[in-house]
This record gives C-alpha cells, sequence and structure tokens, in this order.
C-alpha cells in the first residue's frame, strides 16, 4: 500500500507541477523526475509497476472472501487493462514504432486522455476498490463475519475470546 500510495503521490505532484505551477509537461515528471528525470520516461519502469501491481493483486486476493474479494477483483480486472496498456506503450518504446501515427508511444484511452490525467485516474480507478475490498476484509458484512482464514478482521478475534 505504501508503493501505490507513492505513485499515487507522483502523479498528483505531477499534476500539481502542470496545473498550479504552469510547467510545460515534459518537464512535468513529478518528484522523483526531479532527480532523475530518464528514470521516469523509461517505459520500462512503467510498465514494471503495472505488472508488479497486477501480480500483487492478484496475489493477494487468494485472502479475500465476499464482499472484499468482488471489490479486489474489480481492482484486479481494472490493473489488468491499466497493464495492457502499459504493454503496448513498452512495446512501442522497444520497437522503436508508434502506433497511430503519434510522435511518441501511446496508449488506447491516451488518445483521448493526456497521459498524465489518464493515469491519476487509472491509479484513482485501481485504488479506490481495492481500498473498498480491503475495508470490506477488514471489516466484513454481518454475514460474512467470521469466514476468514487469517487474522485481519478486526474485532472477531476479541469477540471469539469472549464468548
Amino acid at each position: 500500500m505504501a508503493i501505490v500510495l507513492a505513485h499515487w503521490g507522483e502523479h498528483l505532484f505531477q499534476a500539481y507541477q502542470i496545473y498550479v505551477m504552469g510547467w510545460p509537461r515534459p518537464k512535468a515528471n513529478g518528484l522523483l523526475g526531479l532527480w532523475y528525470p530518464w528514470l521516469i520516461k523509461s517505459e520500462v519502469l512503467h510498465y514494471g509497476y503495472a505488472l508488479v501491481m497486477l501480480i500483487g493483486i492478484w496475489v493477494l486476493r487468494k485472502g479475500f472472501t465476499g464482499t472484499g474479494r468482488t471489490w479486489w477483483t474489480v481492482a484486479l480486472v481494472i490493473q489488468f487493462w491499466h497493464h495492457i496498456e502499459h504493454l503496448l506503450l513498452i512495446t512501442q518504446a522497444t520497437m522503436h514504432h508508434n502506433f497511430w501515427g503519434k510522435p511518441v508511444p501511446v496508449s488506447v484511452l491516451q488518445l483521448f486522455v493526456p497521459r498524465v490525467e489518464l493515469h491519476l485516474f487509472y491509479n484513482t480507478l485501481v485504488f479506490i476498490p481495492m481500498v473498498i475490498g480491503m475495508y470490506h476484509h477488514m471489516f466484513p458484512p454481518e454475514s460474512e463475519q467470521g469466514k476468514m482464514t487469517c487474522t485481519c478482521e478486526w474485532g472477531h478475534r476479541a469477540s471469539a475470546k469472549a464468548a
């Protein structure tokens, strides 16, 4: 979750650089990009993050049940599409051939929405169901209480000991 929040913070700082500080988009690389602009421009970094997120959400999914699992699966599906978008970007960068006649690698939805705003949207779209899924995992509805195989459910362990 710390990595997810740091990544989200990078995109928010990048938007701040563009919309509040008035920086041109090519110079607005977020906080990390102030020191390592070559890294931020690397499609390998972005694809690697999308892949690690996809694998992480997939691996952690088995620990979720009921409503929490449903929301976690929503995050997984959205992240899978986000991963496909980054796969398109890294493919173009690797082949040195940009699709749709564009001067830089472009994803499908980037044809309609600028990259900074699109990634803020993707991060939000993945983050919200992750948080809802985690909430329902830790505080499941009454009908799902006690069905976890882990100790994440708050209050259940204390209630079980008291009984």
